[in-house]
C-alpha cells in the first residue's frame, strides 16, 4: 500500500498529486521549522528546500526534531534532510546550510516556489525575508513568537496585520510599515500573555509549543493546496 494512502483518504487523489508537485522553501529548521519540515514530507510534499546555517547543539535537544546526541556539531539541514529522505526517498529535498542575509538574498528567486515558510528567529532577517518575498508571486506563511509561551490552546492563525498579544508580530508590522512594504500573509502566533522580559534575558521554548507552530504551518500549506485543487486552480499567490 502506498505510504500516503491514509492522506489520500482525507485529501483525495488529486490533492495528493498536487502535493507531489508543490515546491516549498523553508527558512529556519529549529524548534518550529524542523517539525514543519517533517509534517510537510509526511503529507506528501514532493519538493522542499531547507535553509539554515546552524549546527545542532546541546541546547537544541529539548525541542528540535533532528537534535540528538549523535548529531551534535552537525549541520541542521544536512541531518534533517537525511531523516526526511528516509521517510520519502522520492521527494526532492535540498539542504542549504547558509544564512539568509543581505549578502545571500540575491541567491533566492522566490518565484520558483509555490510556498515560502518563514521560521526565522532574528527580527531583522525575518523582516528582510518577508519584504523580499512579498515582492514575488510566492505564498507566504510565517511563524511569529513561540518563545516563553506555555498554553497550546492560545495558538492560532491570522493576517500579520491582525494579530494580538504577540510582541514579535507587532515589531514585524512596525518595520514593514517603516519600509513601506505592502501586502499580506498569514502567520501562526499565540495570543497568550506572558511576563515581559528584558532584551538581554534568555527566552525559553517548549517543544509542544514550537511543534504546534510547525504543524500549523504545514497544515496551512496542505489546506491551501487542497482548496486550490478542489477549485482546479494553481496555489494562490
Amino acid at each position: 500500500m502506498d505510504a500516503f494512502h491514509r492522506n489520500e483518504l482525507v485529501l483525495g487523489k488529486k490533492t495528493i498529486e498536487s502535493l507531489k508537485h508543490t515546491r516549498i522553501i523553508l527558512f529556519g529548521v529549529g524548534g518550529v521549522g524542523s517539525w514543519c519540515a517533517e509534517a510537510l514530507i509526511r503529507s506528501g510534499i514532493g519538493s522542499l528546500t531547507l535553509v539554515d546555517p546552524d549546527i545542532v547543539c546541546q541546547t537544541n535537544l529539548n525541542r528540535q526534531l533532528q537534535a540528538t546526541l549523535p548529531n551534535i556539531g552537525k549541520s541542521k539541514v544536512a541531518v534533517l534532510s537525511e531523516r526526511l529522505m528516509q521517510i520519502n526517498p522520492h521527494a526532492k529535498i535540498e539542504a542549504l546550510p547558509i544564512a539568509y542575509n543581505k549578502e545571500t538574498s540575491g541567491q533566492f528567486n522566490f518565484n520558483e516556489y509555490d510556498y515560502l515558510i518563514d521560521a526565522i528567529d532574528s527580527l531583522s532577517l525575518k523582516v528582510a525575508l518577508l519584504a523580499q518575498a512579498m515582492q514575488s508571486t510566492v505564498t507566504i506563511f510565517s511563524a511569529m513568537g513561540a518563545a516563553s509561551k506555555l498554553d497550546p490552546t492560545f495558538v492560532q492563525t491570522a493576517s500579520i496585520w491582525k494579530t494580538k498579544q504577540c510582541p514579535l508580530a507587532r515589531f514585524v508590522r512596525k518595520r514593514l510599515r517603516r519600509y513601506n512594504v505592502e501586502g499580506d500573509f498569514i502567520c501562526v502566533y499565540s495570543n497568550e500573555e506572558v511576563s515581559p522580559r528584558k532584551a538581554e534575558e534568555p527566552h525559553g521554548s517548549l517543544v509542544y509549543l514550537t511543534g504546534i507552530f510547525g504543524f500549523f504551518l504545514a497544515g496551512l500549506v496542505v489546506q491551501n493546496v487542497y482548496a486550490q485543487t478542489k477549485l482546479n486552480r494553481e496555489p494562490t499567490h
